[in-house]
């Protein structure tokens, strides 16, 4: 496994591996768990060489103390990667991926301002900024990113379009604990109560989905949002009920076939966000 930090060493590592390989790339933040390294052995499996960049980007957090207690770890990442089998690994640092302030400017309409986009402005620019420029640099075949963050993947899959950008995107399945809570680099900073308590998040999404044959989806949102407030500890930022495509809140389930709920709740000091197709 070869370990880049500068971009030069990146194209080295890439021209070593021969003419037009294909490629399979994974972003990540870093603090690696279960989730991203099931979106590494994918990437293995489906393609000749994988990259996987660590790198916590600073543009997509709106909250500064968010990003200063953002977990990290690079040398226990590293050992993870090199045990599903990541040929070449991109840790590059702040300098090294905006040597100047970044200026681009993106317009995703609709699909950024509710939900997450809603609750952090100038997230999802961060994040296409980010994204755009480690695809540059890499030139994957394929990306793939989790389902867990499901607005996310809507977005990337529109900066592509956008961008007219030759790489295919793939949503992978939201890995989750033996208890049913979705895995994520911020569980590490629940403490013990709350890591007991986070997994009725996911119980009444399930809950949830089991009623769609009772509720109208208004009914449900209101439901949902009655349950998700009992639990102790926690502070409601959204659950929704939207169109798996057009990420709009729905009114009646016959507005789209393919529907999801989704949800973003403070446990403690920690913000989870969850989802479940329905």
């Amino acid at each position: 496994m070869i370990l880049c930090r500068t971009k030069t060493e990146l194209q080295d590592a890439l021209k070593a591996q021969g003419a037009n390989p294909i490629i399979g790339f994974v972003p990540t933040m870093g603090a690696l768990h279960e989730g991203h390294l099931a979106l590494v052995r994918q990437a293995k499996r489906e393609n000749e060489v994988v990259v996987v960049s660590v790198f916590v980007n600073p543009i997509q957090f709106n909250n500064s103390e968010d990003l200063e207690k953002y977990p990290k770890d690079l040398e226990r990442d590293l050992d993870l990667l090199k045990e599903v089998g990541c040929d070449i690994v991109f840790a590059p640092d702040n300098a090294e991926m905006y040597p100047e302030k970044p200026t681009e400017i993106y317009n995703f309409g609709a699909l950024e301002t509710v939900m997450e986009g809603a609750f952090r402005p100038g997230h999802f620019n961060g994040v296409a900024v980010v994204v755009k420029r480690l695809f540059d640099l890499v030139k994957p075949t394929t990306a793939y990113f989790g389902e867990k963050d499901f607005q996310q993947l809507a977005i990337i899959r529109a900066l592509v379009e956008q961008e007219n950008l030759a790489v295919e995107i793939v949503g992978c399945p939201t890995v989750r604990e033996h208890d049913g809570l979705a895995m994520s680099s911020r569980n590490t900073r629940l403490s013990e109560e709350d890591r007991r308590i986070a997994p009725q998040i996911y119980k009444i999404l399930r809950d949830s989905r089991d009623l769609v044959d009772v509720f109208t989806p208004v009914q449900l949102k209101t439901f949902a949002e009655e349950q998700l407030k009992k639990i102790p500890r926690t502070k409601l930022e959204y659950f929704e009920i939207v169109n798996a495509k057009t990420l709009q809140p729905i009114e009646n389930w016959e507005d789209c076939r393919r529907r999801i709920a989704c949800v973003a709740i403070w446990l403690g000091d920690v913000r989870l966000i969850d989802n479940v197709k329905i």
